[in-house]
């Protein structure tokens, strides 16, 4: 096996201060003077260069709840998502097991959008060659950044719930003995990301936002639309530490596959990809909630454009450096996570102690052109039509919603057979040990063994 390009544990990932002086020096300055250049692998954290987190309190003035509404952001990852975490916990797993080698394998990564973004930037960093598997209708900035980092694209047919599309042509793919697939819908290297990594780093941001007078030091509700359903994992790390909290995943009224065994497309980019995951721990989650991925688009025009900055401040009251800090942290998912953080508080009559955390997975910088769209479809947005907009989130409605019973969890357990056995090789007997949360808590517990398996091989 040729030598490899390692990056961080997950413990590192986590708390970026225990990587070694030295390197975090290194990835520090890498970040802006050369973001190719492979120790930024080691910038994969949801902490700045002073260990703080990146997140931001969503206004009151513009969520019209009393529940304290924060994200998490992804834009400063390498690549300018979070999903780099999963692509890189993804390979690095396959590395330690001797399962790829660089000098023999292709990587592909099936993807519709970021998770894609992800692999390219990680794999062609990490020495290998890498094709991304993704829809040819997804915004044309992410076919951009994926040949930027390198990587080739093997486009298919149709848009973001088009996932059985990917599947084939990665069967395909995998006919060639030197091919590797790097499935996030199926690896739980991508789970263990966000159980550990994400999902820690909200449990400790529940200390920093009591410190400022923001809830009690407890998460109530963690929301994540389902793409791969890695983010949504994080929720199972919550719950652990409080038994009370509440899951909730989202989905696009226009692809409702939990919700009603529903089906369609849609255009809120990286989820609703109209199959259950076999990643996601659907026999852990507390409901299920549908957002309008016009609604969502429409919302991120309102963040990200003149009109609606001036109007969330001169007719909503919303600070201004909030205003301005939203501009640049938001994608059309991440609007979504919101107006479904929205609807969460709403629902379980959250009040002022209580706060529910969510994911900005990405930025505008992936949506220029869908916002042109937009304009083109619906005229240029003016005051009048940006207040019309603010009441999306503050007058978020709560239709759409169905809790996770004991019925109903086995209902969307059940969903799985028709991806994972009748066409993905997976076996009754794998799919009916996912019911029993002990699987689900043995593959938490791997994040020591890979992690050992890691410094072992720095040596």
């Amino acid at each position: 096996m040729s030598k490899l390009i390692l990056g961080p544990t997950f413990e590192e990932m986590l708390h970026p201060d225990k990587i070694a002086p030295e390197i975090r020096q290194r990835a520090v300055e890498a970040k802006t003077k050369d973001p190719l250049d492979p120790i930024n692998l080691f910038n994969i954290t949801w902490r700045d260069s002073n260990n703080n987190i990146y997140y931001h309190v969503m206004p009151k003035e513009l969520t019209g709840v009393d529940a304290n509404i924060v994200v998490l952001y992804g834009k400063d990852f390498p690549s300018g998502s979070h999903k780099v975490g999963a692509a890189y916990s993804v390979l690095i797993e396959k590395q330690m097991f001797g399962e790829v080698d660089p000098s023999i394998h292709t990587l592909v990564w099936p993807s519709t959008g970021n998770y894609g973004i992800g692999g390219a930037y990680v794999g062609c960093r990490m020495g290998f060659d890498s094709i991304v598997v993704l829809p040819a209708g997804m915004s044309q900035e992410r076919f951009q950044r994926i040949e930027s980092y390198g990587a080739k694209i093997i486009k298919t047919v149709g848009s973001e719930s088009n996932v059985k599309e990917i599947y084939d042509e990665t069967h395909r793919l995998r006919k060639d003995a030197q091919v590797r697939i790097l499935n996030q819908f199926e690896v739980m290297g991508n789970y263990r990301f966000h159980y550990h990594v994400t999902g820690n780093t909200i449990v400790e941001l529940a200390e920093v936002l009591k410190a400022q007078g923001i809830g009690v030091g407890k998460i109530s509700a963690y929301c994540s639309a389902m793409g791969s359903a890695g983010t949504i994992a994080a929720g199972d790390r919550l719950k652990q530490v409080w038994h009370d909290h509440k899951i909730v995943g989202l989905e696009p009224i226009q692809c409702p596959t939990l919700y009603n065994n529903g089906y369609g497309s849609h255009d809120i980019q990286g989820i609703g990809d109209k199959h259950v995951t076999w990643i996601h721990n659907v026999m852990n989650q507390d409901a299920i909630m549908c957002l309008d991925d016009i609604e969502c688009k429409k919302g991120l025009q309102l963040l990200t454009e003149q009109a609606g900055w001036e109007t969330l401040v001169k007719r909503f009251g919303v600070p201004r450096a909030s205003v301005e800090k939203m501009a640049t942290i938001f994608g059309i998912s991440g609007v979504c996570n919101v107006l479904g953080a929205i609807k969460t508080a709403k629902f379980y009559g959250f009040g002022k102690n209580d706060v529910v955390v969510t994911i900005c997975t990405d930025a505008i910088d992936r949506y220029h052109s869908v916002m042109g769209d937009m304009t083109k479809m619906f005229g240029k947005m003016d005051e009048a039509e940006a207040t019309a907009r603010a009441h999306i989130f503050c007058d978020q409605k709560i239709d759409w919603i169905r809790e996770g019973t004991l019925d109903t969890r086995k209902q969307w357990h059940q969903l799985k057979y028709y991806t994972w056995i009748e066409q993905q090789g997976k076996t009754v007997e794998e799919l009916d040990a996912q019911r029993s949360q002990e699987w689900w808590e043995k593959e938490q517990g791997r994040v020591a063994e890979i992690d050992a398996k890691l410094k072992a091989a720095r040596g």
